[in-house]
């Protein structure tokens, strides 16, 4: 009974040594195959980092303001007997808009004119009588003091009736206006707006520190989501007196020239200000820098060792760098690479340190420092 036992037991050990041999031997082929393996190139984009020339500039948000610009509106109330004006139409100073009914008037001035010419011809006949000395000098006094306030009668007649002529204070472009021919307006109302809008004014803000950087005459890049392809081209003409102590900001004036209209005032426009010569800057997409809390990290391409073909492979290294201001799509790199590194600009989620990859610049993601909205290529 006791041989049975020790020979099942060695039968068992035998088993189970056998099934743990082959447990040993199955893990060891297995890691012998995974290091025979490589891991598949992950494609991704990549660019050489190079130098740029940026031109530094002071950016603000402003309005756009005509150079001249009013409500147009009647001084007397009165009903519109001819409205001359068209909407959006170009207007010279002086030209008449609309005419308002003025018979009344017309026929007051007449009779005020006739009382003059009377007050003319009494005088005239004092006058001679006071040659002959049959009157005296106060007669011809009165005479004359009487004459003086009839033609004062006839020419304050005479302004309230050209008031009844609405006339453009200045060259411009018409708005849109909803006056009709026998409308009834009292004065105040608006009959139109009158906008002259070539050149037109930009008014900005720039913080109280940057007012050493302006001066009268210097350029202005003006920038409209109106015509996000159109660049403007303006010179600041006046920089305001006062700083603002709430803001600490301080008002700029610029003129930009519009000869087509297609900037008209109350829109806002993006103004950037030249301060100084170019600054040469190393640069990148945006998209090749990784921000994390650790830092701006970008993955440096370099040779790696030979495939099986005999081929160099190239392998990827984080690198923390220091990313400065950014312009369009680019990102100024002040420290961490130097001119010529070649370095990941999209796909970086697939990869780790030592990663293989493989560059395909088919897809590349925007490089410019004045990238146009809307461009389709």
């Amino acid at each position: 009974m006791a041989k049975r036992m020790i020979i099942m037991l060695i039968v068992v050990g035998v088993i189970f040594g056998g099934i743990f041999g082959f447990q040993i031997f199955k893990g060891q082929m297995i890691k012998k195959y995974l290091a025979n393996q490589h891991a598949p190139a992950e494609t991704v984009t990549a660019t050489h980092v190079g130098f740029a020339d940026w031109q530094p500039t002071l950016s603000a948000v402003g309005t756009l303001r005509a150079v001249r610009g009013v409500d147009l509106s009647s001084e007397v109330a009165g009903q519109v007997r001819e409205v001359l004006l068209k909407s959006g139409t170009t207007v010279k100073a002086g030209e008449v808009l609309v005419r308002l009914n003025d018979d009344t008037e017309v026929a007051q001035l007449r009779s005020l004119q006739a009382a003059a010419e009377l007050s003319n011809t009494t005088l005239k006949r004092d006058k001679a009588q006071l040659e002959a000395q049959a009157i005296s000098q106060a007669v011809v006094d009165a005479d004359i003091a009487d004459l003086n306030s009839k033609n004062a009668l006839v020419a304050q007649q005479q302004a309230v009736i050209a008031k009844k002529t609405i006339r453009a204070p200045f060259s411009g472009k018409v708005g849109i206006t909803t006056v009709n021919p026998g409308q009834y307006i009292n004065p105040g109302d608006k009959l139109a707006s009158l906008q002259t809008v070539d050149p037109i004014l930009v008014d900005f803000l720039v913080p109280q520190q940057a007012l050493s950087q302006l001066k009268i005459g210097q350029t202005v890049q003006i920038k409209s989501d109106a015509n996000p392809n159109a660049h403007y081209q303006g010179k600041i003409t006046a920089v305001d007196a006062k700083v603002d102590s709430a803001t600490r900001n301080i008002q700029v004036e610029a003129a930009v020239a519009n000869p087509k209209g297609d900037l008209l005032a109350g829109m806002f426009a993006t103004a950037q200000v030249s301060t100084t010569a170019p600054i040469k800057y190393l640069t990148l997409p945006q998209t090749a820098v990784a921000f994390n809390p650790y830092g701006e990290v970008v993955f440096l391409i370099s040779n790696g060792p030979k495939d099986d073909k005999g081929n160099v492979t190239q392998v990827v290294k984080q690198t923390f760098v220091t990313a400065g201001q950014t312009r369009g799509d680019q990102v100024a790199i002040t420290a961490g690479l130097k001119e010529g590194d070649y370095v990941v600009t999209n796909g970086q989620h697939k990869l780790k340190n030592g990663s293989t990859i493989v560059v395909n610049n088919k897809v590349a993601p925007s490089d410019s420092a004045n990238p146009v909205v809307g461009n389709e290529d």
